[in-house]
């Protein structure tokens, strides 16, 4: 995982700062103080000119900038006004076509650019004291586009590359709260956003094309930024008590993905009624949920012999990891979930034409958690190195819980679950992994049913069908109609039990 991702969160929220209400005066230079100070704070270098008169701060030639580790990072900003309303707050001014000059330098490879946010020219408002400050900005309209981009030196140009984002009725509101530790919450709705970007190959025949748009998006967030020596260091960051929680939600949305890879084609679109994205990052790690709800997929292209639809009621995954080295337990999560996942009669009918088969939508789901201990930082790059090489262990797995399993198709399901622990000590009794003890409980139901009509279908032998239930026989007891259950336990002498007979 790129430690760019976290400090890239830090470069977000002076584009997003927003809020209201009112309690004591406010000057520009205060205003803009703050923001230099916060941005300071998650790291970056930042250098502007300053020119104030009357109640009025001009804000210049803006930059940010960070160099770590041989890996630099810049960006340069247009002008931004600072004007005293006279009743203690303070109106933030951008113009309505404003420009921010990117230039980025990592591991040899160079890209600079320009993006342009277009807006209606709404001022933002910033009211409160020095010690809180509140932020409020909308816009009917608003858009980001990207100009100017160069690749190692080269330009690229439009009808290469190219990226814009719009969006109406835009509102957000931020709560920055000023001490030894900073913490700001924010809010933001958009009504829709339309996004479109593209890629063609300079000399080739490669290219992809991707756009789409989100309907009634919502997000909330809360941030805490502690005072450390190098801001840089994300590792050192997250131990002084640096944390990000937020939630983003949509009601309705669509993509189109359509490209080429030499001679071979592909067209993608998706669609659904709504979804959340939840992430968190704090000492304790970082945490990842999203879902979708009534998704549809339809997929063609020239190695697709004819148009697939898929659809599903929800489509999710989750999980949770520790990111610093720990010699106390940490938690850690893996989940993924397709309820009625659907497939159109044209692919059933392909391998079941006389519809012997229950076309049932099909679940999976996999819920798992635990506890383990992290060797290193996961954030630390030198440190990722000494593991990558083999230099150091990654760390150990002391706990699972199988929280849920579920598989249910054509007729048969498979439900499950459990919970192991693991002697770390012991790495002899099962061949270097570390020794497990603990039940994993199973029930199968419909699976002879299932057996007896892919005989019938002559998808499966007849010395197949035999082996499969042999194996059924040897791992599991009959509970009642086509219905077995399966108890495979190991214990702490590191014998391995199914249903009470030792195997192990």
């Amino acid at each position: 995982m790129s430690v760019s991702f976290f400090r890239g969160m830090g470069a977000v929220a002076p584009i997003l700062l927003i809020a209201q209400a009112a309690h004591a005066d406010l000057s520009a230079q205060d205003v803009w103080s703050d923001w230099k100070d916060y941005m300071s704070s998650t790291g970056y270098e930042v250098t502007a000119s300053e020119t104030e008169s009357s109640g009025k701060l001009t804000v210049s030639d803006i930059t940010m900038s960070m160099d770590i580790e041989g890996d630099a990072f810049s960006m340069t900003m247009g002008t931004l006004e600072f004007i005293e309303n006279g009743d203690g707050t303070v109106n933030m001014v951008m113009p309505a076509e404003y420009p921010m000059a990117f230039d980025f330098n990592a591991e040899g490879d160079a890209i600079s650019g320009s993006l342009i946010y277009t807006h209606d020219g709404s001022p933002m408002v910033v009211s409160g004291d020095t010690s809180e400050m509140e932020y409020s900005y909308s816009a009917a309209t608003a858009g980001l586009t990207l100009k100017d981009l160069e690749i190692e030196g080269e330009a690229v140009p439009t009808d290469v590359a190219a990226l814009t984002v719009n969006m109406t009725d835009l509102a957000s509101n931020t709560l920055m709260k000023i001490g030894d530790v900073r913490s700001y919450t924010q809010s933001m709705t958009v009504a829709t956003m339309a996004y479109d970007f593209m890629f063609n190959e300079p000399e080739g025949s490669d290219n992809a094309a991707f756009n789409g748009t989100l309907q009634g998006l919502d997000f909330s967030g809360d941030m805490t930024v502690p005072k450390v020596e190098d801001p840089s260091d994300v590792a050192a960051m997250l131990k002084a008590g640096m944390a990000y929680v937020g939630k983003f939600t949509f009601e309705s949305g669509n993509t189109n993905i359509k490209g080429a890879d030499g001679s071979d084609t592909f067209e993608v679109q998706t669609s659904s009624k709504g979804g959340e994205f939840n992430i968190g990052l704090s000492p304790e790690g970082l945490t990842y949920d999203v879902t979708q709800v009534d998704t549809t997929l339809n997929m063609m292209g020239s190695d697709i012999p004819f148009p697939i639809s898929l659809s599903m009621k929800e489509m999710g995954t989750n999980f949770a990891m520790p990111l610093t080295k720990s010699d106390e337990e940490q938690d850690f999560a893996l989940g993924v979930s397709l309820r009625e996942f659907a497939v159109p009669d044209m692919l059933w009918g392909l391998i079941d034409p006389n519809e012997e088969l229950p076309r049932d939508p099909a679940n999976l789901v996999v819920d798992l958690s635990g506890k383990g201990k992290l060797f290193f930082d996961l954030v630390d790059e030198e440190q990722m190195a000494a593991v990558e090489n083999g230099d150091e262990a990654p760390g150990e797995v002391n706990s699972l819980s199988i929280n849920q399993i579920l598989l249910s198709v054509a007729g048969a399901e498979l439900t499950g679950d459990g919970a192991f622990t693991f002697d770390n000590t012991d790495l002899e009794s099962f061949d270097g992994m570390p020794a497990p003890e603990g039940e994993a409980n199973l029930k199968l139901v419909g699976a002879n049913a299932l057996i007896d009509k892919l005989i019938g279908m002559g998808l499966v032998s007849e010395d197949d069908a035999m082996g499969a239930r042999m194996m059924m026989g040897m791992f599991t007891v009959s509970a009642g109609d086509d219905t077995v259950t399966s108890k495979i336990e190991v214990n702490d002498e590191g014998h391995v039990l199914a249903n009470g007979q030792r195997l192990k």
